[in-house]
């Protein structure tokens, strides 16, 4: 019938797409393996449509969004589930496409699977840059350790100002060995450490222009009022997570990122341990990172001040808040006798109660003051 819904699993890979389709009510099931293809997906999506309202989804991957974003194009409505939430049988040892098309096909018409938030091309663009320059980052600090370990091992250590400084790069640049293939070397070291660290900086200065533009520009000034937070950390915060009024309280948000201890109870027992590490590894470094800086004695920076000058007294008065409440936290846990990178998780948890009330509560379309 044709207003009868039909729901439909997708395995997606990158030639091929497992599919398997299922009435609402019990009924046969039908698979399907067809090319990872425009075409292909075009024409099956057409005939399964003359059947029924279709209602489809696959697991986030490496493949992204794209078919998604074509099954949209064609008035399908398609979701994204989170892969580590999908519920396995222990007993189950048997893995092919079809047989996992079938389980989610299976599950979603049960409801039992947990749908994740779909960036916009927009969004999904900003995110990619970010991680872009988080990835040259980390290729600088390699770039940087591989120069100074060379001349480490031929003896030249430099000990006069701290490094990476105007006069250490000097230092480096004037470095003469009388070997043609060790001068080779560190010339080659230096150059592309020089090519990495231009690249960086460039990426910055787009990156800075990109959070003057909307959506960013708010988001980020708001943030901005946190110690702990600048340009780049908010950014990023804010390209990870996107849209945040989809959190419905502080606790959904550490959850989502994995900052809330794990916890095993049955039989009356109840056993906490470590972070649980769930959702965006991205956001929780940050977060961490953040977490740092309120192992200092809380004061209102000239800078932080300038940084807040155009927010409400409210959003101010919420950044200082975190401020003496973080700080005081730390120092509690460390006189308790807990390790600082302990108290700093601590810390970057209830942080996040923060940034939801500076991002979410203190907006015109926030929805409330849920507790923290």
């Amino acid at each position: 019938m044709k207003d009868s819904k039909i729901y439909v699993g997708l395995d997606v890979h990158k030639d091929t797409i497992a599919v398997c389709w299922l009435p609402e009510a019990d009924g046969p099931e039908q698979t399907r393996e067809i090319p990872n293809e425009a075409r292909a997906v075009r024409k099956l999506f057409t005939r399964l449509a003359d059947a029924g309202e279709l209602r489809a989804c696959y697991e986030a991957g490496p493949c992204g969004y794209e078919v998604r974003r074509q099954l949209a194009a064609l008035g399908i409505a398609c979701e994204v589930v989170a892969p580590s939430l999908v519920p396995r049988r222990p007993g189950d040892r048997v893995k092919t496409d079809r047989r996992d098309a079938r389980k989610l096909a299976r599950l979603y018409r049960a409801g039992e699977l947990t749908v994740i938030h779909v960036p916009t091309r927009h969004e999904e663009a900003a995110r990619d840059l970010v991680r872009c320059r988080e990835d040259l980052g980390e290729d600088v600090t390699r770039l940087r350790h591989r120069l100074g370990k060379f001349l480490l091992r031929h003896g030249r250590v430099w000990r006069e100002t701290r490094n990476w400084s105007q006069r250490h790069w000097a230092w480096l640049r004037a470095q003469r060995f009388e070997e043609a293939a060790a001068q080779r070397t560190v010339d080659e070291y230096v150059a592309q450490l020089d090519h990495a660290v231009d690249r960086l900086r460039a990426l910055d200065t787009e990156l800075a222009a990109l959070a003057q533009q909307p959506p960013w520009a708010d988001l980020v000034a708001r943030l901005r009022c946190l110690r702990g937070f600048d340009t780049l950390s908010a950014l990023t915060l804010l390209v990870e997570l996107q849209d945040f009024e989809r959190f419905r309280s502080p606790r959904q948000l550490m959850s989502f990122v994995g900052l809330t201890p794990s916890l095993y109870a049955s039989g009356g027992r109840e056993t906490r341990g470590a972070i649980t590490k769930a959702g965006n590894a991205h956001a929780r470094r940050i977060l961490v990172e953040a977490a740092w800086h309120y192992r200092h004695r809380p004061r209102e920076a000239s800078r932080l001040r300038h940084q807040a000058a155009d927010q409400s007294d409210a959003l101010r008065a919420e950044a200082l808040r975190a401020q003496h409440r973080l700080h005081r936290r730390f120092h509690r846990l460390v006189a308790r006798g807990k390790p600082s990178q302990v108290a700093v998780v601590a810390v970057a948890r209830e942080l996040v109660g923060f940034v939801w009330a500076l991002l979410v509560k203190h907006t015109p379309t926030g929805r409330g003051t849920a507790a923290a």
